[in-house]
């Protein structure tokens, strides 16, 4: 069987509904124009299209007279393109496969097979939830292009009210009134402490134990969120816990613990990046994991933040059911 050509695809999806170019021609008949072009024959034309022969050489007649220049010259061998015929069949061939393109195009974005997902995320930890689902989502949908923007909640979630991203993984169980929110993964809090610190031999530390140390954070990422965790465990504790500030990355924080800075809290997914000179502990007395939420705009209903959403509340299910 004969593979169709754009312009056959084109004509089975626009014959019978006749949108036209401009104030004159309608794009039917440049379909018909096309065919016969290709063909040199207004009854292999007719065929190809499944019309009458007698409604190709109708079309493309009048065609010729709305232009006012003959496109073919008719002979009772076939058909020829004049000069003129020549370059127009050129110029439009080009249009019309352009048009077919942005026809397939379209439906490939409506059912999520092709675009874009602007994801932004505090970080992106190797076999970490985030990871894994990134992973997992680019496996299925290999015609998507994923972007990361990294930074805290808060600029996640400036950029989502500004439609810079599509969605934002965030550490808390947040609920913006303009927002969709849903809870998706959780992590327990973990100590990590230099390794040769007095505490680094325990199995595990409480909040009374690290209530003197000067902890370290970060303003990107989680630091924000973190900072906040620290004063609400140590809050009735005197004096009130040293905490310092830094504009540096996850990397070069746990490096700084590893170096006598001080110590920090992180998520146990940090805990899968091996560091020969930091612990990681659990904190005995934490009482609850932390809640990842994903977050977006009730507005943006694309199939590609959808196809995300449902996958990563099959991966949350699937967790949970272990």
């Amino acid at each position: 069987m004969r593979r169709r050509s754009g312009i056959d695809r084109l004509a089975h999806r626009h014959l019978g509904r006749s949108p036209a170019l401009g104030q004159r021609i309608p794009l039917v008949s440049l379909i018909y124009v096309l065919a016969v072009a290709e063909h040199l024959s207004f009854r292999h034309a007719a065929t190809t299209l499944g019309v009458s022969q007698g409604s190709v050489s109708a079309r493309v007649k009048t065609l010729e007279e709305d232009l006012g220049i003959l496109l073919f010259e008719r002979n009772t061998k076939g058909v020829r393109l004049t000069e003129a015929g020549r370059n127009f069949v050129a110029q439009i061939a080009a249009g019309i496969d352009q048009i077919d393109h942005a026809v397939r195009t379209a439906g490939a974005f409506a059912r999520g097979e092709q675009g874009h997902l602007r994801v932004g995320a505090y970080a992106l930890i190797p076999r970490s939830f985030l990871a894994e689902l990134i992973e997992r989502y680019r496996d299925d949908h290999p015609n998507i292009n994923v972007e990361i923007m990294e930074g805290t909640a808060r600029d996640a979630l400036m950029q989502l009210r500004a439609d810079r991203i599509d969605v934002a993984f965030v550490a808390a169980a947040t609920d913006p009134p303009d927002c969709y929110s849903r809870r998706i993964w959780t992590e327990r809090i973990l100590a990590v402490l230099p390794a040769g610190h007095a505490l680094s031999k325990r199995r595990a530390v409480t909040w009374a134990d690290l209530a003197d140390e000067t902890f370290l954070v970060r303003h990107g990422g989680t630091g924000p969120q973190l900072h906040d965790h620290i004063v609400l465990r140590l809050a009735t504790h005197r004096p009130t816990p040293a905490i310092q500030r830094f504009d540096v990355g996850r990397c070069s924080l746990l490096a700084m613990v590893a170096q006598g800075f001080g110590v920090t809290i992180a998520g146990a997914a940090t805990a899968f990046q091996p560091m020969s000179d930091v612990t990681f502990l659990p904190i005995s007395d934490e009482p609850e994991p932390v809640i990842f939420s994903a977050v977006w705009s009730p507005h943006n209903r694309t199939p590609a933040l959808r196809d995300l959403l449902d996958l990563a509340g099959q991966m949350s299910r699937a967790i949970r059911a272990d």
